[in-house]
């Protein structure tokens, strides 16, 4: 306007200066025009509170609801924020429609509406109107969550309760509220972006059936018990109907049975959720994880573009595949707690990254998966932002620089004291390839991880590898400590990092009947085998949070790295940085990304079932 570009907190600002001044000079009555002009300046205002700051303002993007920070790699629609909204309504819509039908219709209206329709139609559209209004307020969640089904079904029912609002006594205003929300649910129709099931859908509708007639008779039985002798069938069927409808039945309840009628009630209302669960149901991610023809793709780009240090951890079998439209880049996944978790940062050249994304992001919301990656990288940290996600600090990689590293100094003499001993006891440690070791080898190493997991499974996720004994995984390499005797006591396995000369330390593992002191002798000579074959940089152990616990930035992370020294008995957090920290490495940092605050106990609780940190409930297994 006149060369000057108006924000919408300007409107807000001006709308709330004139109301101030209005009512410094007594122009302004209290009242509600007045209280929602006041609430229009305070959303406009707050709304567009990112343009305040000139370093936050974006001048490209609106949307209905807060503006939020642009996200260029996510499907953006100026109506995301009606789904709530529409839910809402849909509330509220449904609860104006039950109160207007069990409440009695207005006499002037009803004499009206009987010159036209018969009485009986009166009482059948009123009755009618309880069921499809209390159906109405079931799917209100469902919408929230952007399903497509929900909003089919929300719209039938609008409409046919608008129909019956004016059938059961003209009740015109309540036509209008739900008309009016069918129409804003129609023009915003785009934003329910959560595709249902069709596999789940046609199970839904074959068990759904049997759900409902099991709690119908389940209610109609809990009143037959609670009546009276002389109480006919006729009589507990009206009352079981009228009790799951909330309405007062030709039986009377007293004493200890006294709540039988809400029992019925909330029961009825429970089948109803758990019918709609079945129904709305959003598409489901793949089950089968991928086979052959997929691995050897995720295999070839992972030789092509691996310079990750995690990226060939990609290649283990419990891991899903989402591929780039072209075929160019993938990204490796597991869903856990409707969390779509991402190992590490995708593979595949950097002009790819931008369209695997945008896949990921329309894979993510047609299934109702919330986006995470556990271990994301300070290289793709930018993408991942322009994604929609948030960065935590999540611990850091210890990197060990061959040509640096040396026995040599004050420094490391602990770790030198361990070499030398465990040498003059006849240990020794060779470095091989995994496709160049016998049965008998594998049977060693499978013997030393029994003893060093001494029960437990296996864990891992997003930095090492889920078998050994893999044929595809045979260029990978293994530094294996060997006894006087010859015999295995220990190993690191090691995984290549294509394109730079790196590796990276998928497992460690010794016998517990070993002296101390194997696991440092291992790595140390390990490093020096490794730089002799060209290997310039060694990935070791993960740290968790290891800044919260040494270098803290303020009360928070000081705090929270109080609360990680006393769980470092059940997750070793201290003792592995206090390991890495002998062989002076160069710390590089690992993230989680995550979508909302709000999510981050669900993340964060996919992620310790991802990687075995915690066990997973479900039912007993042969």
């Amino acid at each position: 306007m006149l060369g000057a570009r108006v924000h919408e907190w300007h409107l807000g600002a001006a709308l709330l200066f004139v109301l101030a001044v209005g009512a410094a000079f007594d122009r302004v009555d209290p009242g509600l025009v007045t209280a929602a002009a006041v609430l229009i300046g305070l959303w406009l205002v707050a709304k567009d509170w990112r343009d305040l700051v000139p370093s936050r303002r974006d001048t490209a993007h609106w949307r209905l609801g807060l503006h939020a920070h642009p996200a260029p790699l996510r499907v953006v629609r100026r109506a995301d924020p009606l789904p709530k909204l529409a839910a809402l309504g849909t509330a509220l819509a449904g609860l104006v429609n039950l109160a207007s039908a069990v409440t009695p219709n207005i006499e002037w209206r009803n004499h009206l509406l009987l010159q036209f329709a018969p009485f009986e139609a009166l009482r059948l559209s009123h009755a009618a109107a309880v069921p499809a209004s209390l159906l109405l307020l079931a799917t209100a969640p469902y919408l929230w969550r952007r399903r497509e089904g929900a909003l089919r079904l929300a719209l039938v029912l609008l409409l046919g309760l608008g129909v019956l609002n004016l059938l059961k006594g003209l009740d015109v205003e309540e036509a209008v509220v739900s008309f009016a929300v069918a129409v804003v649910l129609w023009l915003g129709r785009g934003s329910f972006c959560v595709r249902p099931d069709p596999v789940s859908l046609r199970a839904a509708l074959s068990r759904v059936p049997l759900v409902v007639g099991s709690g119908l008779l389940l209610c109609g039985f809990a009143v037959w018990l609670a009546a009276p002798e002389s109480a006919s069938l006729g009589a507990v069927v009206r009352e079981t109907i009228a009790a799951l409808a909330w309405q007062p039945g030709p039986l009377d309840f007293h004493d200890e049975l006294g709540a039988v009628d809400e029992a019925v009630g909330l029961t009825g209302v429970l089948v109803l959720a758990a019918s709609l669960w079945m129904v709305f149901r959003p598409l489901a991610p793949p089950a089968a994880f991928p086979d052959l023809r997929l691995r050897r793709a995720a295999a070839g780009l992972v030789r092509r573009h691996g310079s990750d240090t995690l990226a060939y951890f990609k290649l283990r079998r419990d891991q899903h595949y989402l591929f780039s439209a072209d075929r160019r880049a993938f990204l490796g996944y597991r869903v856990e707690t409707g969390v779509l978790l991402v190992s590490g940062d995708p593979v595949g050249p950097d002009d790819a990254i931008p369209g695997l994304f945008r896949e990921l992001s329309l894979f993510a919301e047609t299934r109702g998966l919330r986006i995470a990656a556990l271990g994301a990288g300070e290289r793709f940290r930018s993408q991942w932002e322009q994604l929609g996600l948030r960065g935590m600090y999540l611990g850091d990689e210890a990197v060990v620089e061959t040509a640096q590293f040396s026995l040599e100094g004050r420094g490391i003499r602990k770790v030198r004291q361990s070499v030398t001993r465990l040498e003059k006891q006849g240990y020794t440690a060779r470095l091989q390839e995994l496709s160049e070791l016998s049965d008998a080898d594998f049977a060693g190493l499978e013997e030393v991880s029994r003893s060093w997991r001494n029960g437990r499974h296996e864990r891992g996720f997003a930095m090492s590898l889920d078998e050994l004994r893999r044929e595809d995984h045979g260029d990978s390499q293994v530094v294996l400590g060997r006894d006087a005797e010859n015999r295995i006591r220990g190993f690191l396995h090691f995984a290549p990092s294509y394109g730079r000369p790196a590796v990276s330390l998928s497992l460690m593992r010794r016998d517990r009947q070993t002296p101390n002191g194997l696991t440092e002798f291992l790595v140390a000579r390990g490093l020096e085998l490794l730089r002799d074959r060209g290997v310039e940089e060694v990935s070791l152990n993960f740290a968790a949070f290891a800044r919260f616990i040494h270098t803290p930035r303020g009360w928070t992370e000081r705090n929270a790295g109080r609360v990680l020294l006393v769980a470092d008995a059940l997750f070793q957090i201290e003792r592995l940085h206090r390991f890495n920290a002998k062989f002076f490495p160069r710390w590089e940092p690992r993230y989680l990304m995550y979508e909302r605050a709000l999510c981050l106990p669900r993340v964060g609780l996919a992620a310790m079932w991802a990687e075995g940190q915690l066990p997973k409930p479900g039912l007993p297994r042969r």
